[in-house]
């Protein structure tokens, strides 16, 4: 009977030959990998590094090369190369910021709003505007909005997903009143000191009720995305605080984005007839959207599930719904807000988890190196009253956001230190605020002295949230050893969910 042949294994291989890092010798030992290097080597300097040389050396031998003048000119991009350039940079300075928050125990959106305040006139137009100029030219700035535009959709779109994946389970009353208090409380007291800072920091189109009411909405916003982040980092997403705030933390954004489209409306000065035109549209697109559209996305989603068809319907719809939403006379971004809201999530999650897990990571910071070029902080003069306006909208956005909601819990059966845990996590505003203060601006209600305060209050406040919830997490309560206020809320019952 024949025998099979037989394989050798490879600790058997022949002496001489290469075995990954080394080679045998004839005693079985492992030889340096000194060989395999060399050969390496040889390999990248015959045909690479020589043939780039001989390439270099023929077209500066030709007649009319100026070696020195090129030098001089310094390099040529041209307008790829210069777009390229931007996307490699900002998105590396966002990288780098949001390790360094990190690792500073502040949530990454922190360091990458940062990252973008410094490739701006803040900070790099400051200390080397020639650098800026080269890095940014003009041409590479319309590219770079159209991916932060892009990138603020998606976002969008993901904040309207989590808003329909919010639901209660029991104590709605504590639920409602705790939302509307999170709201109304620091927007009144937003729209009572923008009163007479409106003559000094109001935009062209700011006249009194637009600024009045923009302020007071811009301390009322809570950072949804930001908040997700804080409760996840400290392991209080499922205590009764963590529920509830993203239960009002989601509320509010959407009532928030309702009165900015209507405040946008105001200053925009338009007829009020158009305007009730353009309110009775707007309400028959968000009643179209969540009938018929949604009953006809959750058939479609049944029959075809995910894959790569799902992302391109999905792109496709934020963006046409965005468009039409600015046709209306609302932002564009309510409209991508509402493809959230019904977009369904059964078949289609890890299209939907892919889409805004690219826009939070590769398409926001272009936003935040935009609002960096928008936001000039070195223009603020430090003067009495800069500095008192500074500190009066800091001080009442945090009592606004911690005391309304902190209260509201409290009075309605919460203890009295988990809802103050309640009140602090209401209190970052982060992300969601900058866009609406961008919005603000851009359509001339606030000035950019304003913009420069609004957005230190926001980094103020978010910077403030989780130094402040470590601290109430490692403090007792002061009697007997008893638990910290978190761990006590991890006892609670939970009341609310959010469904996957």
């Amino acid at each position: 009977m024949a025998h099979e042949p037989t394989t050798a294994p490879l600790s058997s291989a022949p002496p001489g030959s290469d075995l990954g890092h080394g080679r045998n010798d004839r005693r079985g030992e492992v030889a340096p990998a000194s060989t395999p290097r060399l050969r390496r080597g040889t390999a990248i300097t015959v045909t690479a590094i020589l043939p780039l040389l001989v390439i270099a050396g023929s077209a500066l031998a030709m007649p009319g090369t100026d070696v020195a003048a090129a030098a001089a000119a310094g390099p040529k991009l041209g307008a790829a190369g210069h777009f390229l350039l931007a996307v490699a940079v900002v998105l590396t300075a966002a990288y780098l910021g949001g390790a360094l928050a990190r690792r500073l125990g502040q949530p990454p959106v922190v360091g990458e709003i940062c990252a973008g305040l410094a490739l701006g006139p803040s900070l790099l137009g400051n200390l080397a505007p020639g650098a800026m100029g080269w890095l940014f030219p003009r041409g590479t700035l319309g590219p770079l909005d159209g991916l932060a535009q892009l990138g603020l959709i998606l976002f969008m779109f993901g904040v309207g997903q989590e808003l329909a994946g919010m639901r209660l389970r029991g104590a709605a009353t504590r639920a409602l009143l705790v939302s509307q208090s999170s709201v109304l409380v620091p927007f009144a007291l937003g729209a009572l000191v923008a009163v007479p800072l409106a003559a000094r920091y109001a935009g062209t189109r700011g006249h009194g009720v637009a600024f009045v009411l923009f302020v007071g909405c811009a301390l009322s916003i809570t950072a949804f995305p930001v908040l997700a982040r804080l409760l996840s980092d400290l392991g209080i997403s499922r205590t009764e605080p963590g529920r509830l705030s993203l239960f009002a933390a989601a509320i509010g954004d959407g009532a928030g984005w309702l009165v900015l489209a209507g405040i946008l409306a105001t200053a925009h000065g338009s007829d009020p007839t158009m305007v009730l035109v353009n309110a009775a549209a707007t309400m028959a697109v968000v009643a179209l959207f969540l009938g018929p559209v949604k009953r006809l996305l959750a058939r479609w989603a049944s029959r075809k599930g995910g894959g790569v068809g799902s992302g391109i319907v999905l792109v496709v719809g934020v963006a046409s719904a965005a468009a039409l939403t600015a046709v209306l006379g609302v932002h564009q971004l309510i409209g991508a807000l509402l493809v959230g809201l019904v977009w369904p999530k059964n078949r289609t999650g890890p299209v939907v988890e892919g889409l805004t897990g690219t826009a939070k990571t590769v398409l926001l910071p272009f936003f935040f190196f935009g609002f960096g070029l928008t936001a000039d902080l070195s223009a603020l003069t430090w003067d009495g009253t800069t500095v008192l306006v500074f500190l009066g909208l800091l001080a009442l956005a945090t009592v606004g956001k911690v005391a309304g909601p902190g209260l509201c819990a409290w009075l309605t059966g919460m203890p009295r230190r988990p809802a103050l845990v309640l009140g602090v996590l209401l209190n970052a505003r982060g992300l969601t605020e900058l866009i609406v203060i961008q919005i603000g601006y851009d359509a001339g209600i606030i000035d950019a002295r304003m913009l420069a305060i609004l957005t230190l209050v926001a980094l103020g406040t978010t910077i403030m949230t989780s130094p402040l919830l470590r601290l109430l997490k490692a403090a007792g309560t002061g009697e007997g050893g008893a638990a910290s206020p978190l761990a006590a809320a991890e006892a609670r019952p939970k009341e609310y969910a959010s469904r996957d």
